[in-house]
């Protein structure tokens, strides 16, 4: 049939305009624009739909409608166009309903389109988190008891399960443990808001380590320049003095973390600002592994995941030993 013929333009087009709550309302697209503002009718099921008072501000009139598939498709009869603003489920019940008439073969159907209004932009699921930490600090029982120190264990065991997953190559596991970790920043944020004297929030977490990113790549968002891994570090070990204004290259080591994860990490401070340090010397195991971490780390060696390795490997031949299936 020629698309242009009265017959043709007679059963008319229905758009079923799509948007997400990711984004702020009333902020369309164009083609969403042109959409409602060239259509015959436009429709809502939604009396409540964040959309609808831009719309209306924008001189569109909405009817606030739950038309079925029949009333749809007569409501388009001789050639209206008529744009259905859906809702947060897209309309599924419209939508199998039109598909149902479509395969009867009997009906003469409009034209159908979806029509995107708004694109979640890159990230945008961390929203969808944000406000589900919010609930759940609000109505569960056990979150919201929970304290900065009472999560410091979970912190602690989420990070020790991504490395596991990392050294895994589990590419399942790895996802997950990285949501894990996330929610427990989520978290510590959103229980950071109720703090009388000092509250923060999760944006305020965001935009001091955008800075901070920001700060210490000049080589990136500023006028120098940085062409191999080598001159990266130094723009960012120079910075960051700059920032902390230490005393000493050992400030800002958490020493509770593992030993010989420690014992790298002041050899590298060390090695860094050229300081010459000798190692102490004493009797036991103690000072044996760090010697040894600090040549490890001396050679480009993380002590601490060799170590892992090594342990893998003996906890493998245990189960061999002990004739359990790996």
């Amino acid at each position: 049939m020629n698309a242009t013929s009265p017959e043709a333009a007679a059963p008319g087009r229905i758009v079923l305009l799509t948007t997400s709550h990711r984004v702020a309302p009333g902020l369309l697209s164009w083609p969403a624009w042109q959409a409602l503002r060239s259509a015959d009718h436009v429709l809502c099921a939604d009396g409540a739909h964040p959309q609808l008072p831009y719309l209306r501000e924008a001189g569109i009139p909405v009817d606030e409608q739950a038309p079925t598939a029949q009333d749809l498709i007569d409501v388009c009869a001789g050639g209206r166009t008529v744009v259905v603003v859906a809702t947060g489920e897209g309309e599924p019940a419209l939508t199998d309903g039109l598909a149902r008439l479509a395969g009867t073969g009997r009906v003469a159907m409009p034209e159908l389109e979806l029509l995107p209004a708004s694109y979640d932009l890159p990230g945008a699921r961390l929203l969808d988190l944000v406000q589900v930490m919010d609930r759940i600090r609000a109505e569960c029982p056990w979150s919201s008891q929970q304290t900065h120190k009472g999560l410091a264990k979970y912190g602690i065991e989420e990070a020790y399960e991504l490395v596991e997953a990392i050294e895994d190559g589990d590419r399942d596991e790895l996802r997950e443990e990285l949501g894990d970790v996330l929610l427990q920043v989520v978290f510590h944020s959103r229980i950071a808001e109720e703090d009388p004297e000092s509250p923060f929030s999760i944006d305020d977490v965001a935009g001091g380590i955008v800075t901070k990113l920001i700060h210490r790549h000049p080589h990136v968002f500023g006028d120098e320049t940085a062409t191999t891994p080598e001159e990266v570090k130094e723009h960012w070990l120079r910075t960051k003095a700059q920032e902390k204004r230490r005393e000493s290259v050992t400030e800002g080591i958490p020493l509770g973390q593992p030993g010989l994860a420690l014992a790298a990490k002041l050899a590298s401070r060390v090695r860094t600002a050229g300081l010459d340090v000798p190692l102490p010397t004493g009797e036991g195991i103690g000072y044996e592994l760090l010697a040894m971490a600090v040549r490890a780390e001396a050679a480009g060696v993380d002590p601490e995941a060799a170590l892992r390795v090594a342990a893998r490997t003996y906890r493998d031949a245990v189960r061999v030993a002990e004739g359990v299936s790996s």
